[in-house]
């Protein structure tokens, strides 16, 4: 009887951290708007992502640009997850953050390392994604028959965070939290094609 008792308590408490953390997302997304207009050359929003950027074919980063940041911004944050999975959170292809203010976009085939020492991207750190490395990691959706989305969001931040490597998706919304004056969204689509 007591090990079901805590059974029952552990189950309890992950099901009010994991509605906790979904609360935290709608209220970050509700508050702020969405005006940073973020494009690449390697695909249009909302369109199917090339094999070449999936972990299925070369697992190479795509070029990001974004205009119309805020004024006031001091730095920026990416995060790219896909939704469309059957666990509880969406699953994280990549964090990058300390993305300096005055950059107006990313390459293709950035560096995973953890620091990008990139021409333009100084102080800007690859965190760790869903499978636990650092770096870009491709779509690589399950034979499911269900179309991804991959969502690249940029974040216009109000201060330079300075965060120290290391850090993963949950651990940079909580240090952009009551930072964030924009987001920005390019969405991909990725089915399994065998």
């Amino acid at each position: 009887m007591h090990k079901l008792q805590l059974f029952r308590r552990s189950i309890g408490t992950a099901l009010c951290a994991i509605l906790l953390f979904a609360i935290s997302q709608v209220s970050v997304s509700a508050e702020v708007p969405e005006t940073i207009l973020v494009t690449s050359k390697a695909f249009g929003h909302e369109t199917d992502m090339p094999l070449r950027y999936t972990a299925y074919g070369d697992n190479v980063s795509p070029d990001l640009s974004w205009r119309n940041l805020p004024e006031g911004t001091k730095q920026l944050a990416l995060i790219l997850d896909d939704p469309v999975v059957d666990t509880l959170q969406p699953f994280v292809h990549w964090i990058a953050y300390n993305i300096p203010a005055s950059a107006t976009g990313l390459p293709e085939g950035l560096s995973p390392d953890a620091i990008v020492t990139y021409p333009g991207l100084e102080g800007m750190i690859n965190g760790a994604n869903g499978i636990r490395r650092t770096g870009y990691f491709g779509p690589r959706p399950p034979d499911d028959g269900k179309v991804h989305t991959y969502n690249f969001r940029i974040y216009a931040l109000d201060h330079e965070m300075n965060l120290a490597d290391g850090l993963n998706k949950a651990s940079l919304l909580r240090a952009m939290e009551g930072h964030i004056l924009a987001t920005g969204l390019l969405t991909g689509n990725y089915r399994y094609i065998e």
